[in-house]
């Protein structure tokens, strides 16, 4: 099963400083890659082996959440505790099963990790299941993978799996954590649908499911659960609360945490054209293109031949090629007229209803929820961040709001984005906490007139 053909790539000194401009903006899993598959043997993307358990089996089960397989998964960052247990914890892969946007079935991949920390608050250990930020498209990027590999150098492949330290700082609590790898990123059967509310609404709530599921973990019927997410992880966070109640009633959540949440993706495409995340377009195109008949039709007909060659391009690509290659690109070099891909949507009813179903912020979320917003945020723009609080309070949500308010620190190259991901980290993991001991939330949606 053939997926991607292989490309030569650029020389690693490009890969080299793409790495320090990932690192001077404390960025993303950075992976170059290519993906061949053939028949029974193993998916290489980009020059790393993808191992077999990614590979989902031809025949699903039925129940969302279910257990498909899991094995042992090394923790890339591990140390010998004093009682003999690793620190932070043991940690798990796992395969489960989901349902995407069309209603399909579908496998999606992941990580358990049980804490060696003591879970000092009341009640059985609480569950946290993190939603990453952005990583790619390529295979290569799952954070699962970035757990093992937290840093990947070989001369066509940079990773650098930044959402760890979240992940760590969580299971210092002694809560254990889940960490979904979404629809299609690890998995080999498709494209990682980035972006899609209900594709990553449902696999972070199914993550919670599967985890309950895996035999010898320290979890009880009445643990409570968490959702953590920033940048998409906060988009899908944010769709997991919200989809809850129809989707998942089984898993009550005790408080989600959504930062710089890509609520309206009309907003957020603006945005990120022309920036140095200008790949993150491509990813969201080809996802809604394999997802939406609708979507590849307008593609087909607006994408000139480089275009096309760039979508599948960065199809395999993490974050740090992504920018190496594609930063600060603008779409119109990619399309027929010379227009935007915002421009074309905006004039074709059919791809502008697509974005429209994407939309964060018409449902009342469950749970108390933690929205936090950089005001400089140029990228996943604050203000369709601002409304989604706004959206919620509306609807009568639990909302604590938090405008983080840092100096500008340039335009458009993805630094006013990521700081706040770690000026605000350890305010958002202590009110996540607080939920999870079971203190209650109070709502600040009154304030909202006040902040920016």
């Amino acid at each position: 099963m053939s997926r991607y053909r292989s490309r030569p790539r650029s020389a690693f000194s490009r890969l080299a400083a793409a790495a320090l401009a990932t690192a001077a903006c404390v960025c993303v899993g950075a992976t170059t890659a290519d993906a061949t598959a053939t028949g029974t043997g193993p998916v290489v993307s980009r020059g790393v082996g993808i191992p077999a358990f990614y590979t989902p089996p031809a025949q699903l089960p039925a129940a969302d959440g279910a257990l498909i397989r899991h094995e042992p998964l090394p923790l890339g960052v591990s140390l010998p505790g004093l009682d003999g247990r690793p620190l932070p914890g043991s940690a798990t892969r796992l395969m489960y099963k989901s349902t995407d946007s069309g209603g399909r079935s579908v496998a999606v991949t992941g990580a358990y990790i049980e804490p060696s920390a003591k879970w000092e608050g009341d009640g059985p250990r609480p569950l946290v299941a993190v939603a990453s930020g952005t990583m790619g498209q390529g295979d290569q990027c799952a954070p699962s993978f970035a757990l093992q590999h937290p840093l990947t150098v070989n001369g066509q492949t940079l990773s650098v799996a930044y959402d760890n330290l979240a992940i760590y700082r969580l299971l210092a609590t002694g809560a254990a954590v889940v960490v979904t790898d979404y629809v299609g990123l690890g998995a080999t059967d498709r494209l990682h649908t980035y972006v899609n509310r209900v594709d990553e609404g449902h696999a972070v709530l199914d993550a919670v499911r599967a985890a309950r599921a895996l035999p010898g973990t320290s979890l009880a019927s009445g643990s409570r659960v968490g959702l953590y997410g920033y940048s998409e992880g906060g988009g899908a966070s944010a769709a997991a609360a919200e989809l809850q109640p129809a989707y998942a009633p089984d898993v009550p959540l005790a408080g989600t945490y959504a930062g710089a949440p890509p609520a309206d993706l009309t907003a957020v495409m603006k945005g990120i054209d022309g920036s140095a995340l200008a790949a993150a377009l491509g990813w969201a195109i080809n996802g809604f293109v394999q997802a939406y008949p609708a979507m590849r039709d307008v593609a087909e007909a607006n994408l000139d031949d480089a275009g096309r060659e760039a979508l599948a391009d960065v199809s395999t690509m993490c974050v740090g090629d992504a920018i190496m290659r594609y930063g600060f690109a603008r779409s119109s070099a990619w399309t027929t007229s010379g227009k935007s891909v915002a421009e074309i949507i905006a004039a074709e009813p059919r791809a502008r209803a697509v974005l429209d179903e994407q939309r964060i912020g018409t449902l009342r979320p469950a749970g108390p929820v933690r929205v936090a917003t950089g005001v400089q945020d140029d990228i996943v723009p604050h203000a369709q961040a601002r409304q989604l609080a706004v959206d919620w309070c509306r609807q009568g949500g639990n909302v604590t709001y938090q405008a983080v308010d840092l100096p500008d620190l340039g335009d458009r190259l993805l630094t006013n984005h990521l700081a706040p991901l770690l000026t605000d980290q350890g305010a958002a993991i202590s009110w996540l906490t607080d939920r999870l001991k079971g203190k209650p939330a109070t709502s600040n949606c009154w304030t909202m007139s006040f902040q920016r």
